[in-house]
């Protein structure tokens, strides 16, 4: 393949993953449970699920609920103290065997985590006997030439967090108000600002 080619594979392939994620019943159940926790979302994954989690946490806050991100490695040097018997743990792993990520699970059902919801490919993964729930990311082939990268799997991880994030938006009730009063700054602060401003 030529570049142009080879880029119009990998947005093409990226699109069809994330236009192929069957919601199932799970993927309700996922927001009615963040919606009924009484403490925080904790998220948690290792190398580019981490980023994808990272990033989960970070629209949950701005979107009324409060979460964080633990990385696995840190969890094992005290960040676990974050873990309270209210909160929920949300693990992303493709494969679901990464041992970081499974030994933080194991950890947080010790320290008596409400709930662990898990976001998995693999039909074999090990993540599927310690969540409490699964999301299923369904058989994902990655575009890369060398059929290593994740790049259409990190596609699909992301669209199913913001899919929940948005969808536990609107069952809570979030406002615009809401909204401005946790992201005040920046483009968006400045509209939650002024679209509450008569128009003259």
């Amino acid at each position: 393949m030529n570049v142009r080619e080879r880029m119009q594979a990998v947005l093409t392939a990226e699109a069809e993953a994330i236009s192929s994620i069957e919601i199932t019943d799970e993927f309700v159940q996922a927001v009615n449970i963040l919606a009924a926790c009484p403490g925080k979302v904790l998220t948690t994954g290792i190398g580019k699920a981490g980023h994808i989690a990272r990033k989960f946490a970070a629209t949950l806050c701005s979107t009324a609920t409060p979460a964080g991100f633990i990385h696995p490695a840190e969890a094992a040097h005290g960040d676990l103290g974050l873990v309270g018997k209210d909160d929920v743990m949300f693990a992303f792993s493709t494969s679901g065997k990464s041992s970081e990520v499974l030994e933080i699970l194991e950890l947080s059902r010790h320290l008596g985590v409400a709930s662990i919801i898990g976001v998995t490919s693999h039909p074999d993964s090990a993540l599927r006997n310690l969540a409490d729930l699964v999301l299923d990311m369904g058989v994902i082939e990655e575009p890369c030439p060398l059929g290593l990268t994740p790049s259409a799997s990190m596609a699909v991880m992301l669209a199913i967090s913001d899919a929940i994030a948005l969808s536990l938006l609107e069952v809570k009730g979030v406002t615009k108000e809401d909204y401005g009063m946790r992201h005040h700054g920046g483009y968006l602060g400045r509209r939650t600002r002024t679209d509450n401003m008569p128009h003259k």
